[in-house]
């Protein structure tokens, strides 16, 4: 007769399978919170893109309206235009965080109802012609060179031809913002350089 022996049990692999299964849940539970916050962040993206497509249409309607008036009068450039959003100067200490920033500005509504506020400054120090003594503008030089090309643009490549100065570009800024539901804001600026 053969004896079998037999190892006595202790039940050490029912604590290592509960120890893994508590390991697996602890997992599983961060894993779909981190799967939501992804979720969220995604969500959050989409919508600051959106809100920067949308706050896009005030640079444009500022951007028209500069356009428009500097191909009519220059001059009318020289003057505040609030109905227009206008400014003909820019206190460089203020930021569009500031309210005093958006002092002259004009609202719009976004094809979704929402407000569109934007604002044109002229980067000027006082409300006068650009060539005025007392003033001070950004400005960049006539005739800046053209991208793959040794000649100036509205240069000849012709020696013996007269090189005319022109005038200068002023510098614009346009700042628009808008203020989305849950406390969004988004706010996108421009830079407009109009000949003198």
């Amino acid at each position: 007769m053969e004896k079998v022996m037999r190892a006595r049990q202790r039940g050490l692999a029912l604590p290592v399978v509960l120890i893994i299964l508590a390991v697996m849940l602890v997992s599983s539970i961060y894993l779909m919170k981190s799967i939501h916050s992804t979720s969220l962040a995604t969500g959050n993206l989409a919508y600051d893109a959106t809100l920067s497509q949308s706050v896009d249409l005030g640079l444009h309607t500022g951007f028209d309206w500069l356009q428009a008036t500097a191909r009519a009068s220059k001059m009318m450039l020289n003057a505040d235009s609030p109905l227009n959003g206008y400014v003909a100067l820019m206190d460089t200490s203020k930021t569009p965080r500031d309210a005093a920033f958006w002092d002259g500005s004009r609202s719009i509504s976004a094809p979704d109802g929402s407000a569109i506020e934007y604002v044109i400054h002229r980067l000027c120090l006082a409300r006068l012609p650009y060539d005025d003594a007392r003033n001070q503008c950004v400005q960049t030089a006539a005739n800046p060179m053209a991208l793959g090309s040794s000649v100036a643009v509205g240069s000849s490549l012709a020696g013996d031809t007269a090189d005319y100065a022109g005038s200068p570009q002023v510098h614009y800024v346009i700042t628009a913002r808008l203020r989305g539901a849950k406390g969004a804001s988004v706010t996108n600026q421009m830079i407009v350089l109009i000949g003198a």
